[in-house]
Formats: C-alpha cells, structure tokens, sequence
C-alpha cells in the first residue's frame, strides 16, 4: 500500500516539520488563550490581556515541541522506507513507537519503554481508522455485479461468430 498523495522523502520532512509546527502554534494557541482568559484577573480588559499574555508566552513553545515531534518522527519514517524499500502502515507504527522512546530519553528507560509503547499504539490505532475508512469507501464506490440466474437471459454472444 502506498501513499500517492505524500511528498518524496526528503522534503516530507520539511513539510510534515512545518505541518506540526503550524498545528501546535494554532491549537497552543487556543488552549492557552482559555486558559489566560481563566487565569486573569476579573474585568475583561484583564481577562483579555492574560490570555494574549498567555498565548505569547506559551504557544511557540508548544508549536516548537510539535514540530520536533514532527520533524522527527518524519525523519525515522523516511530512514525506514529507505531501508525496508516499501512504504506501509509498519513504518508509521515503529516511527511513532520510536519517536515516542526518542523523545522520553531524558526521563529514564521506564519512561523510554512507556512513552514507546503508547506511541506505537497511538500509531497503530491511526493506521487501522485510515485502513478501515479506505477499505469501507472503496466497497461504496464498487460497480453493482451482473447476477443471472438464466443464461438465457444475456442475449446474443458478443464478438465474431466464426
């Protein structure tokens, strides 16, 4: 199974970097203005202020994280494509599991092996939703089939007689 609709490798790296930043930069961006809006002060002025407060203080860093994940996880996907010569579901699963483990090194091995596995399952789960939604909309999308029950019933023989 492949993806048509993804960019080469390398440039999917770029892209799928910047893709995560720009998510993380609007959905940081949203939460954290919720959140300074609660935080502040009473007066609206206020509420207003703390949330754009806290949307400058907190959303790069948030688009940044994304965009390491991004970038990253990218990165492996590509090195296993490279290395396996086909591109499947197994390559986002292991690039998640081992994107997860990557980024939880810091924290110890049981943090290693935790944030692994939830990234592989995470992954997995992904891929089996966009597998199901695949499959269920090319069974739509099939022409009827031709049931005859008399083959008397089909007409002439196409082609030359001869």
């Amino acid at each position: 199974m492949e993806e048509y609709a993804r960019e080469p490798c390398p440039w999917r790296i770029v892209d799928d970097c910047g893709g995560a930043f720009t998510m993380g930069a609007i959905g940081g961006a949203v939460f954290q203005s919720i959140k300074g809006f609660r935080n502040a002060p009473s007066g609206m002025n206020k509420r207003l202020l703390g949330s754009m407060m806290a949307i400058k203080q907190r959303s790069p860093i948030i688009a940044g994280n994304f965009a390491i994940w991004g970038g990253m996880f990218s990165t492996i996907d590509c090195t296993l494509v490279h290395f396996r010569k086909k591109e499947d579901p197994w390559n986002s699963i292991i690039s998640g599991a081992a994107t997860g483990g990557i980024l939880a090194a810091r924290n110890g091995v049981p943090a290693m092996a935790g944030s692994a596995i939830i990234g592989g399952v995470l992954l997995a789960l992904i891929e089996g939703v966009g597998i199901l939604f695949t499959r269920l909309s090319a069974e739509q999308f099939k022409p009827p089939q031709l049931v005859v029950d008399d083959p008397s019933q089909l007409g002439p023989p196409q082609g030359n007689p001869s």
